[in-house]
């Protein structure tokens, strides 16, 4: 029980939607999200298929536990190869669309080929249907799901849309569900763009049964419980969302700040958290108005803001004078400190920018900041920028790109490659702070050793929740460890890359991971799930996903060598903070990692290796 046991696959150049069983041999080696996801589309597409091709593949997938009572069950997945890298993509999101995905009585919908023109999915249940979408092609995603709802007449109706910016192609367009919820990163909605798919549009009142009824509300009283009494998902995510980490960071000097240059933001307390809720000067009100939930969610760590009626931004834009999606860690990092802009209204409107077109805020700002050193050092100039002054610190410059960004227009056009693609086209791909094209999020891999190598070894390019050591080397979780230090490392981020992929798979968020280990996870998915399901289960399905995507990338061109970081964090020793000195020990680490995941010196998966975990 618990999955729903069903597929919808859905073929765009044919028009066609069909159902089909869920393969139950390979749910109980892959769990469900992005493990099970994951085999289908290995099995499905070939590795080196160009992402923006009909061959390519999107899914939708959500876990055994999505839309049950377990708390952060609203989780779910878009899985493909991703636009921006050309490596496997898992980009995971939550809202609400998850669980009336699930609702609806499917643990996936597999899109396939090209419409011809644009169209959007609606599922009411088991009924599907392919609906044309001109009316919607070239508008935001908030018009999209608000003219979808108000079409249908059905306000509790949930959406997951493309804005503008993946519709003209924009690298790193991301799915947005529930207005400011987002399958983020690499580019899964360019994909979703490529194939004319502008929306998909679900009601599900089926409900989802579980194994177990009395053992998991016992296993999931017993959770909830546990998140709760734990200072981080019990108090800090509830008070302070996720910006609970902008001074903690940039105190323990691993903040990003101007594309890697430096190490710490002096403007890093002006967009932290705190100034969110404190009150503003020009109107006497906060940032931030209150906080947000996912469906089920017990921690609460969304934000919603909005933006002082006076600030430059919304003067002229009553469109942005509202409240939506406040700043979350990383976006406040990447809009912030990473292109020098303290303007606090300024990160939120071009956040909420971010939201209604569809971008990827991380990529977005981070590839800013990459043009505005290239713009200080002379590589380019007005006459690139369009008169646009890109200088770090330029509140302007970074809300005028937002726009032109998320429309594909003037120099927001060539924001809009990311930066790999930008930097190498203005021949200063070393200005590129990406690994396998993907830009780094808000942590210093000098200042925190094993974000490094989580970096360097991530399968979608780098990331941050392919392997959270920042909770071992920032707040000692499970265990205390040194962060300017690189002995043990290499361990720690295999145990969290595998137990992350367990999380991805079973439809629950990462941040339960603060408060559970495996050992209060796996109660709750053996109770909900037939087949005995155990912590050591668990971690195993976590290896064999990560291997799985490691045995994509490989055929899909990668190699060993791009297991590494830009030369300026191998090279170029932080200036300042507790890791003034320190260079990223990658070379140290990397070896050890290899073998400790049983692969060959040159990255590839031993048979030995392969064998032990069925794969």
């Amino acid at each position: 029980m618990s999955w729903a046991r069903n597929i919808l696959r859905v073929n765009l150049s044919k028009g066609t939607c069909a159902n089909e069983p869920l393969n139950m041999e390979w749910a109980q080696k892959y769990l469900g999200q992005r493990g099970l996801a994951t085999k289908y589309l290995v099995e499905e597409t070939d590795p080196k298929v160009d992402p923006l091709s009909p061959d390519n593949k999107l899914i939708m997938a959500t876990g055994p536990l999505t839309g049950t009572c377990a708390s952060t069950a609203g989780r779910y997945s878009v899985i493909t190869k991703g636009a921006l890298t050309g490596a496997i993509a898992c980009s995971n999101s939550g809202g609400f669309f998850g669980n009336e995905m699930k609702n609806a009585g499917y643990d996936m919908i597999i899109f396939e080929g090209k419409s011809k023109k644009p169209v959007y999915l609606l599922v009411e249940d088991d009924s599907a249907q392919l609906i044309d979408a001109g009316d919607y092609w070239g508008k935001s995603c908030w018009d999209t799901e608000e003219g979808i709802k108000a079409k249908h007449q059905d306000p509790l109706i949930r959406v997951a849309s493309i804005g503008v910016s993946g519709e003209v192609g924009v690298k790193y367009a991301c799915v947005v569900n529930d207005m400011h919820r987002a399958a983020g990163r690499s580019g899964v909605g360019t994909v979703m763009g490529s194939k004319n798919l502008k929306a998909v549009a679900i009601r599900g009142s089926l409900g989802v049964q579980v194994d177990d009824a009395d053992k998991f509300l016992a296993a999931v009283s017993s959770g909830k419980a546990v998140i709760a009494d734990n200072p981080v998902t019990g108090q800090g995510l509830p008070a302070f969302g996720t910006q609970v980490l902008m001074n903690v960071i940039n105190e323990s000097g691993a903040l990003p700040t101007r594309n890697h240059l430096d190490s710490q933001f002096a403007g890093a307390s002006k967009i932290s958290a705190e100034a969110m809720a404190e009150a503003r000067e020009g109107d006497g009100k906060t940032n931030l108005l209150t906080t947000s939930a996912c469906f089920g969610c017990t921690i609460a760590c969304g934000r919603i803001s909005t933006i002082e009626r006076g600030h430059y931004t919304v003067a002229e834009r009553p469109q942005y004078q509202i409240a939506s999606g406040g700043l979350e860690y990383e976006a406040a990092w990447s809009l912030g400190a990473a292109t020098g802009v303290d303007d606090l209204d300024a990160l939120t409107f071009a956040n909420f920018v971010c939201n209604e077109q569809g971008m990827d805020p991380i990529s977005f700002g981070a590839t800013v900041g990459a043009a505005m050193e290239m713009y200080e050092n002379g590589d380019i100039s007005d006459k690139e920028t369009g008169g646009l002054e890109v200088k770090f610190g330029s509140a302007k410059a970074l809300t005028e790109l937002a726009e032109l960004t998320g429309r594909g227009e003037g120099f927001g056009a060539e924001i809009g490659l990311g930066s790999k693609r930008m930097c190498e086209k203005y021949g200063k791909p070393e200005l590129s702070m990406a690994v396998k094209g993907q830009e780094f999020p808000a942590y210093d891999a000098r200042g925190i050793q094993g974000m490094g190598l989580t970096y360097a070894t991530s399968n979608r390019g780098a990331c941050h929740l392919r392997g959270y050591t920042v909770s071992s080397e920032i707040f000692g979780i499970p265990v205390k460890t040194d962060p300017t230090e690189s002995d043990g490392k290499a361990g720690l981020v295999k145990a969290f890359q595998d137990a992350t992929g367990a999380v991805d798979s079973s439809g629950l968020c990462l941040f339960t991971t603060f408060a559970w280990s495996l050992d209060d996870i796996a109660p709750q998915v053996d109770a909900a799930c037939e087949g005995d399901w155990t912590p050591e289960r668990l971690a195993e399905v976590g290896e064999r996903v990560w291997t799985l995507e490691r045995m994509y990338n490989l055929q899909a061109g990668f190699t060993a060598a791009d297991d590494t970081l830009p030369k300026r964090l191998l090279k170029d020793a932080a200036k300042t903070g507790p890791a003034e000195g320190k260079v990223s020990d990658l070379g140290k680490m990397l070896p050890e990692y290899y073998d400790a995941r049983g692969w060959t010196s040159d990255g590839v998966p031993s048979n030995e290796t392969l064998q032990r975990i069925a794969l």
